[in-house]
């Protein structure tokens, strides 16, 4: 492997700015910001907006556009009718 040509790998931390959620992970992003961890150590500290804490789909507060598949639009759209309804 060659020398001085890797980014350092180290350890940080990530702060959901919509949360405040911090999480510690390594990473070669580096920041000049820093915070005290509760280990006691200081970290480099890397805000971002979207974290798993945050995240529609992680904290099921998802919406969903669309209940229909294409065919069930194709069918409304030119006013077919589905099987389960010609069968009531």
């Amino acid at each position: 492997m060659k020398q001085e040509i890797h980014p350092k790998y180290q350890q940080v931390v990530f702060m959901d700015t919509t949360t405040g959620f911090k999480f510690l992970s390594g990473s070669t992003k580096g920041s000049s910001e820093t915070v005290e961890w509760e280990d006691g150590n200081t970290y480099p500290l890397i805000r971002m907006e979207v974290s798993s804490d945050s995240h529609p789909f992680y904290t099921g507060r998802q919406k969903f556009a669309q209940s229909e598949g294409r065919v069930g639009r194709f069918n409304k759209k030119y006013g077919f009718s589905t099987e389960e309804e010609s069968a009531e």
